[in-house]
């Protein structure tokens, strides 16, 4: 039975996402993006219009369906694929996904996913909380401006006009909330292998982690042609 579980953790704007999609392509693995998730259960919330800083209200979250199926993703079986990136998201899924009570519910279902099945799965959290024992570990890293820089290029093919400063606050404000926060904090796994894509570009970061894929005897997949 198909049991391979390749785990890709690191800060904000370090490609995890971007990466792991196009790893998944090309090897044939299922791609699993947990920060979707996240940001799923923070759409939710400010619908509910909930009140954000008080945990008990977050109790609706297992009532929550949430569905992660070729790179889309459905609450309640809403496809919130795009509205999950708005702004308003993305200033509060820091805060939402802090909380022991979203966490918990969100790593259930996400090792739910990943049973049985050959899994790319990306987040802060993987290696260290979610797929303990993954057959490959990868920690992604850049420094903050290139991240930052990397956002600031999304945002604005989305029509979004913004500072490189402000981006570059946002994302060192983010990475504080993420490595200090008391539910599973963002941490490079002891395990892991440390990419730091800075110089890299994303054909790069591909090929280093296929690279690494291959090496394990416990990957009996097929490279894409």
């Amino acid at each position: 039975m198909p049991n391979f579980h390749v785990a890709i953790d690191g800060p904000a704007g370090s490609g995890k996402s971007t990466i792991s999609k196009r790893v998944a392509e090309e090897l044939n693995l299922i791609h699993i993006d947990t920060g979707a998730m996240y940001r799923a259960i923070t759409y939710v919330a400010l619908k509910e219009g909930i009140d954000l800083d008080d945990e008990q209200a977050y109790d609706f979250v297992e009532m929550v369906k949430i569905n992660y199926t070729n790179d889309k993703i459905y609450a309640n079986g809403e496809d919130v694929t795009e509205k999950i990136r708005s702004d308003k998201v993305t200033k509060n899924v820091s805060k939402v996904s802090s909380f022991p009570t979203v966490r918990k519910h969100l790593v259930k279902i996400q090792k739910q996913a990943a049973n049985g099945k050959n899994v790319i799965m990306d987040g802060r959290d993987i290696g260290s909380v979610v797929l303990v024992d993954a057959d490959l570990k990868i920690f992604l890293t850049a420094n903050v401006e290139e991240r930052a820089k990397r956002r600031m290029l999304e945002l604005h093919q989305k029509g979004l006009e913004i500072d490189l400063l402000t981006v570059i606050k946002d994302i060192e404000m983010r990475d504080l909330k993420d490595s200090t926060r008391k539910a599973s904090p963002l941490i490079i796994p002891k395990d892991a292998i440390i990419v730091d894509t800075t110089d890299y570009s994303i054909e790069d970061t591909v090929q280093v982690i296929i690279n690494e894929i291959v090496k394990k005897e416990t990957y009996h997949g097929k490279r894409e042609k």
